[in-house]
């Protein structure tokens, strides 16, 4: 049994429970309703350890059942109040930037680190410390937030369950107990379509227990970064290393976390917006052959790409199956196979566009972004190269 219990005040009593329920109680308890899951939930279960569906392994105990929780008779709490979690990586940084830019009072939820998050305090933020993976640490960032936005994902070398399904699990609960007024979650697109991918599973089922926790909340599916090509393929292209890549049709239209920031408050901001689920895209869909090309063309040199059958993927992800001390790995594998299939990680925006009222012409492109990057950084090797053959030496 997994058990953290939590005293906020004399009047709340808090206990999150992740454990086995008893055979008279098979539905969630207090606030809670039943957690809806797809068909396959109890298969997800298992593989994450419950050995029983995802909608009987969840309780809240709480006293404070269906109220937002009074802290007491201080000032209240200010709508521009936010608590960013994950805040330190690639999509909330920007989150944070963004915010601090319009005028928010930003809090950061960081996990204790031997390098301190310096640069979000030097930015303006507040920065607090806690770990999802240890509810108990959770309630005391949460006093006088106001608005939730939830960018964190588990590390590579941690199970996927401990922070992207318990640690979520844990942060709702806490949330819903303690009044905050709103909760913005980051999922992935096409996360309901894949639940033999465990992150994928884990996103959409977290999607359900968000919008059943009865918490005012929006949830918004990504595809993906343009961020992360820049160590994928530019900068292997630059300095003259190998490019991996698959032999997969698969297409995603990639967006610039800074888009993503600035939709993100526009929709916090619009009440119409308030339970919906919305999906983030970029204006087109790319292949890796095609990223890699356009690459190539503005750094004005070859890649040298090395390609990977996605049918070595599969066994690979096989193969890792077979031992419990891979079993992660396995469940990684499982997620880029799905990124290397015939898959088309894109929807249509203008709906979207509509309904937050932005203009596309202001949606950065890949193209542009890119030959943004290429520009300023052949520019920089330029000048360093141009120093470095200065041969007088001064004294």
């Amino acid at each position: 049994m997994k058990m953290a219990l939590l005293n906020l005040n004399p009047n709340l009593n808090l206990s999150l429970k992740l454990s086995p329920p008893s055979q008279s109680q098979h539905q969630l308890l207090s606030w809670s309703s039943n957690v809806a899951v797809a068909p396959h939930a109890t298969k997800l279960a298992t593989r994450l350890g419950f050995g029983f569906p995802l909608s009987t392994c969840l309780r809240v105990t709480c006293n404070a059942v269906a109220q937002p929780v009074n802290l007491g008779t201080g000032t209240p709490v200010r709508p521009t109040s936010i608590l960013v979690v994950g805040a330190t990586g690639t999509l909330g940084r920007q989150i944070v930037r963004r915010a601090l830019d319009e005028g928010y009072d930003v809090r950061c939820l960081v996990r204790p680190r031997p390098a301190p998050a310096d640069f979000l305090r030097d930015w303006g933020a507040t920065v607090v410390n806690a770990d999802l993976s240890k509810p108990e640490t959770i309630p005391a960032t949460l006093v006088g937030v106001h608005t939730i936005i939830d960018c964190a994902t588990g590390r590579p070398e941690e199970p996927i369950k401990t922070v992207d399904w318990e640690g979520k699990v844990a942060l709702i609960q806490c949330a819903k107990a303690m009044g905050i007024q709103k909760y913005i979650f980051y999922s992935i697109h096409n996360c309901d379509k894949h639940p033999e991918v465990p992150l994928m599973e884990i996103k959409y089922c977290t999607e359900k227990f968000l919008r059943d926790s009865g918490i005012n909340h929006i949830t918004i599916r990504l595809c993906g970064f343009m961020q992360g090509l820049i160590g994928q393929y530019a900068v292997p292209i630059l300095e003259e290393k190998s490019v991996w890549g698959t032999d997969a049709p698969t297409r995603i239209a990639y967006m610039d976390t800074q888009d993503i920031a600035r939709l993100t408050f526009i929709a916090l901001r619009n009440e119409k917006m308030n339970g919906k689920l919305l999906t983030f895209a970029g204006p087109r869909a790319w292949t890796t052959q095609e990223v890699i090309t356009l690459c190539e063309r503005l750094a004005g040199q070859d890649a040298n790409v090395t390609t990977v059958p996605v049918s070595i993927l599969r066994l690979t992800r096989q193969l890792t199956r077979f031992f419990e001390w891979t079993n992660d790995v396995a469940d990684r594998l499982a997620f880029s196979e799905v990124l290397t299939s015939d898959t088309v990680f894109s929807v249509p925006m203008a709906e979207t566009y509509d309904l937050l009222g932005v203009d596309s012409k202001d949606i950065v492109s890949l193209e542009k972004y890119l030959q943004d990057y290429f520009t300023n950084i052949l520019k920089k090797l330029k000048d360093l190269k141009a120093q470095s053959k200065q041969t007088d030496i001064y004294f």
